[in-house]
């Protein structure tokens, strides 16, 4: 059976339908007529993966990564970069629509930046695997727990492609390889941060080969026996901070290599200049940075000059944030408290209440950028005299589409503008940011 593919579902996949049967199919694009084959049938909806294109699309490219298709870490490689965009914009339109019953009075131009070796931050997976040569360090492959065969990745930097197969070469070589199951990548503007997740405490001969590979390559090896909070530098001990910086603002923001950042800094560059010109913070207001992790929004609102508060419902995060914010000069004009968001008591003081519950503790102006599963108890809490103007940084279409229902439909907002942020280009994460104002 030949289709024709209709659309791209949220996970790049090519939707069709057959008798009225979404037919969801890996690797077909919007335009394309192909045979497929079903792996999984449901009563109202199917599965499939391409078998054959009889009518390819404009936009499908050639995969620049040759494990393309294997690895579960990019999705949209098929498809032309300023076409990925575009699908994504098509997302963030349909779930505005269809969750919240809203468009945009303004769609914003999508925030981009470079498509290839763009990815600072990353977990790479490792395993011992004899028939393939030994130690694998690599992303899963798709729909599997296996670890890719990977030599190399497109997606991240140059330098730390290229240390693929010495990594998994220096596991092997390792007293215990089977007990490492974990690498965690982060890169700073001045260092770049391998750590490992051990399991058994390495040996003197371990050590030493640790600490040659990280001299040869000029990176920090950290190691982690439990949690992300157990990470501790390991060889070299001098080496500079991890951090990166938003110019613009005369900032810098210093982090530990578990922590949550974005992985893409360029993009993060231009998100940070698109909300600030959104919220246009102003000497004297007063603004709720919400989800504020490290303080990436909240320092470049208070050296605008605005008096800021963030909130963070990891307690340690709360402490890096207001670590940067006296580094940075700017703990004058913003502090940080630690409240669970997503529990509707902590966000009372967002309708006009202080946390002592007293008058006057309303907003100018709000920031937020929530997880995947959004910010609905923070609307929810928006009172009569909350504030004019929202930013809303989204990771998901669906939960920004379920809140702008309420922001709109029951506290009398008006979306004012949304566009997407491609900071995960090649996948299917849609990130968005949108302008409310009453």
């Amino acid at each position: 059976m030949t289709v024709v593919i209709e659309s791209l579902d949220r996970e790049g996949r090519g939707i069709a339908r057959v008798d009225g049967k979404a037919i969801f199919i890996d690797g077909g694009l919007p335009g394309e007529r192909v045979s497929y084959d079903t792996y999984k049938k449901k009563s109202k909806y199917e599965m499939a993966s391409v078998t054959a294109i009889h009518g390819p699309s404009g936009a499908r490219v050639v995969p620049r990564c040759p494990h393309f298709g294997i690895c579960g870490g990019c999705s949209m490689q098929h498809l032309e970069p300023r076409s990925q965009v575009a699908a994504k914009q098509r997302v963030l339109e349909d779930n505005l629509w269809h969750i919240g019953k809203l468009r945009p009075e303004v769609v914003l131009p999508p925030i981009y930046g470079q498509t290839w070796g763009y990815r600072h931050r990353a977990r790479m997976s490792v395993r011992m695997v004899l028939k393939k040569g030994g130690a694998l360090v690599g992303f899963h492959e798709r729909k599997s727990s296996f670890v890719a065969d990977m030599t190399g990745c497109e997606v991240l930097p140059r330098s730390i492609s290229d240390l693929l197969v010495p990594l998994r070469q220096l596991i092997a070589g390792l007293s215990q390889p089977t007990r490492l199951p974990q690498i965690e990548l982060a890169v700073g503007e001045a260092v770049t941060v391998l750590v490992l997740r051990i399991l058994d405490p390495l040996s003197s001969q371990d050590e030493e080969l640790i600490q040659k590979f990280a001299a040869r390559h000029g990176i920090q090896f950290w190691l982690q026996t439990k949690g992300p909070d157990t990470a501790v530098p390991f060889f070299p001990l001098d080496a500079p901070p991890l951090y990166y910086s938003l110019p613009e603002f005369g900032v810098q923001i210093r982090f530990r290599p578990t922590d949550f950042t974005q992985v893409n800094h360029q993009v993060n560059r231009i998100l940070v200049r698109r909300a600030m010109a959104l919220l246009d913070p102003r000497p004297g207001e007063r603004i709720a940075d919400l989800f504020c992790g490290m303080g990436n929004f909240s320092l470049p609102i208070a050296s605008r000059g605005a008096q800021v508060l963030g909130v963070e419902g990891n307690a340690e995060l709360v402490r890096r944030a207001e670590g940067n914010a006296r580094e940075n000069g700017l703990d004058a004009n913003v502090r940080f408290q630690t409240a669970n968001l997503f529990e509707a008591e902590n966000c009372a003081m967002l309708g006009g209440k202080d946390s002592g519950g007293n008058d006057g503790g309303g907003f100018d102006k709000l920031l937020i950028d929530p997880p995947r599963d959004g910010a609905v108890e923070v609307v929810k809490a928006l009172g009569s005299d909350g504030p004019q103007r929202i930013v809303y940084v989204s990771c998901d279409p669906a939960t920004l589409a379920r809140d702008a229902e309420v922001l709109v439909h029951v506290k009398g907002y008006r979306l004012v503008s949304a566009g997407v942020i491609n900071m995960f280009p090649h996948t299917s994460h849609v990130e968005s940011i949108a302008l409310f104002q009453r």
